[in-house]
C-alpha cells in the first residue's frame, strides 16, 4: 500500500497579481517503508510540498492521501499528527531554549497520550545515540549534531510511520552529516518507517533514498531510482546539470 499518494498538486501563495505558484501539477507515491527523495534548487518547491502535507502551507489544491486518506485544507487532526512527523532543518531554531531535554520529550510524549514516560524517554535517548546523561541538559548544552537526535528523538515519541525530513544534515558540519544519515538509516530500518526527504544535495539522497523526484521551478521534471542516480542515468537536462554540479563540487572536495 502507498503510505504517501500525491496528484494534480499547486501549491501558491497570495492572491490575484500577487499569487506565487509554489508548486505545480506534481504527482508521486511513496510506498510503505521506502525512502523517498525530493531534490532541487533552493525555492523549486520541495520543502513546500512538506508543509502542504503537514498542514503548513494553507492554500493548495489536488490530492494527498496519507495511508490511504485524503487530506483536506490545512487543519490535520492530532491522529495525522501521531502518523506523521517532521524533522526540520534546523535543530537550533527547533528547540526551546529554556526547556531541558528531558521537558522537550516528557512533555511531546504526554501530547502524544503515551504512558511510561520515564521509561520512553530513557528508550528515546538511547535510540539516537545519546544516553541518559544528555536527559537533564539544555539546547544551548549540546552540539548542533546531538540537537538534531533530540528532533529526531522528539519526531519519534509518538511512534509515527512517516518521518518528513527537510534538509535535516544541511545546518551541521559535514563531519556530523554522515552520523546523523547513518541514525537515519538505522530507525528506519528498525522502526519500519517511510522517509520523504528534501535536500539540495545529491550524494546525501543517493545515500538515504529508495528512489527521488527531481524539482525545478515549482516542477518534477523527472522521478529516478537510487540505481540511476548511481549509474548517472538522467533523462531531464536540469537532472544532468544537478548530477554535473554534484560530480565536479565532489572532485574539487
Amino acid at each position: 500500500m502507498s503510505m504517501i499518494e500525491i496528484e494534480n498538486l499547486n501549491i501558491w501563495f497570495g492572491e490575484g497579481v500577487d499569487r506565487v505558484d509554489a508548486v505545480r501539477d506534481a504527482a508521486f507515491s511513496v510506498a510503505r517503508g521506502e525512502s523517498f527523495g525530493l531534490v532541487g534548487e533552493s525555492g523549486s518547491g520541495k520543502s513546500t510540498i512538506l508543509r502542504a502535507i503537514t498542514g503548513l502551507a494553507p492554500t493548495w489544491s489536488g490530492t494527498i492521501r496519507v495511508e490511504g486518506e485524503p487530506l483536506q485544507g490545512h487543519r490535520r487532526s492530532r491522529a495525522f499528527y501521531k502518523r506523521v512527523q517532521m524533522v526540520f532543518q534546523d535543530p537550533y531554531a527547533s528547540l526551546h531554549p529554556r526547556q531541558s531535554v528531558d521537558q522537550v520529550l516528557s512533555e511531546t510524549l504526554h501530547l502524544q497520550g503515551m504512558k511510561d514516560i520515564n521509561k520512553r524517554v530513557e528508550k528515546l535517548l538511547q535510540d539516537v545515540g545519546l544516553g541518559n546523561r544528555f536527559r537533564f541538559r539544555y539546547p544551548h548544552q549540546l552540539s548542533g549534531g546531538q540537537r538534531q537526535r533530540v528532533a529526531i528523538a522528539r519526531a519519534l515519541a509518538g511512534e509515527p510511520d512517516i518521518l518528513l525530513l527537510d534538509e535535516p544534515t544541511s545546518a551541521l558540519d559535514v563531519s556530523v552529516q554522515a552520523e546523523i544519515l547513518n541514525l537515519l538509516t538505522d530507525l528506519r530500518e528498525e522502526h519500519k518507517l517511510t522517509y520523504v526527504m528534501v535536500s539540495h544535495d545529491l550524494p546525501v539522497v543517493a545515500h538515504m533514498c529508495d528512489r527521488l523526484a527531481v524539482m525545478q521551478q515549482g516542477e518534477i521534471v523527472e522521478v529516478m531510482t537510487q540505481d540511476d542516480l548511481r549509474q548517472l542515468r538522467a533523462r531531464h537536462p536540469y537532472t544532468r546539470t544537478l548530477l554535473d554540479a554534484s560530480i565536479s563540487h565532489h572532485d574539487a572536495g
